[in-house]
C-alpha cells in the first residue's frame, strides 16, 4: 500500500484519527511536525523563532521527502501548512493518497479553544473565543484551494470522546478501501 497523508486545517482531526488508525491498520504513524521537532531537537515554535518559517518549510519538505521515499504502509498527519508549499501537494499525490480531513469552523475552533490545544499553539494563547473563530474561518477560507487537491475528502466532524473516534477510524478504513483503492493501483 501506499502512504495515506492525512491534510487540513489545525484542529481538524488529523493527529486524533490518524494515531488510532495506524494502530487499527497495523500501519506506522508519523506527525510531520513531530517528526522534524525530534530530527531537530526543538519545537516547531522555537524553529520558527530562532530561524524563521522559510527555514521551517525547508525542514518540512525535506521530512516530507523523508516520509514519501519510505512509503509503505504509513498514516502521515500532516502540518496545516504542508499543502501550500510549492510541489508540496504534487509530491504527496504523486507517492500515496492524500485525503483532506473536513469539519466545520465551528467545529474547529471547538477544540482549539480547549485549554490543551491553546497551550499547544501559542498564537492563540491571547485570543477570545471569537477571535479564534475569526482566524479560523479566515484562515481556512485561504487554505482551502490548497486541500482541495486531495484526492480524497473525510468528514472529520466525529472526534470528540472515544466512542466518537472508535466509530471514525471504522468509518475511514471502509472509506479508505472502497475509494482510495483505484487511485492507489492506478497511480
Amino acid at each position: 500500500m501506499k502512504p495515506v497523508f492525512l491534510i487540513g486545517y489545525m484542529g481538524c482531526g488529523k493527529t486524533t484519527l490518524g494515531k488510532p488508525l495506524a494502530e487499527r491498520l497495523g500501519w506506522r504513524f508519523i506527525d510531520l511536525d513531530l517528526y522534524i521537532e525530534e530530527k531537530e531537537g526543538k519545537t516547531a515554535k522555537e524553529i520558527f523563532m530562532t530561524c524563521g518559517e522559510a527555514y521551517f518549510r525547508k525542514l518540512e519538505r525535506e521530512a516530507l521527502e523523508e516520509v514519501a521515499a519510505a512509503g509503505g504502509d504509513t498514516i502521515v498527519a500532516c502540518g496545516g501548512g504542508t499543502p501550500l508549499q510549492e510541489g508540496n501537494m504534487e509530491l504527496m499525490n504523486r507517492v500515496g493518497v492524500t485525503v483532506w480531513l473536513r469539519t466545520s469552523v465551528e467545529r474547529i475552533t471547538s477544540r482549539l479553544v480547549l485549554p490543551d490545544q491553546r497551550s499547544k499553539r501559542p498564537l492563540l494563547n491571547n485570543m477570545s473565543d471569537s477571535e479564534i473563530m475569526k482566524s479560523v474561518a479566515r484562515g481556512l477560507k485561504a487554505r482551502t484551494p490548497f486541500y482541495e487537491k486531495a484526492q480524497l475528502q473525510f468528514d472529520s466532524t466525529y472526534l470528540e470522546s472515544i466512542e466518537e473516534i472508535e466509530a471514525t477510524v471504522e468509518r475511514f478504513v471502509t472509506f479508505l478501501m472502497h475509494k482510495a483503492q483505484c487511485i492507489m493501483h492506478n497511480a
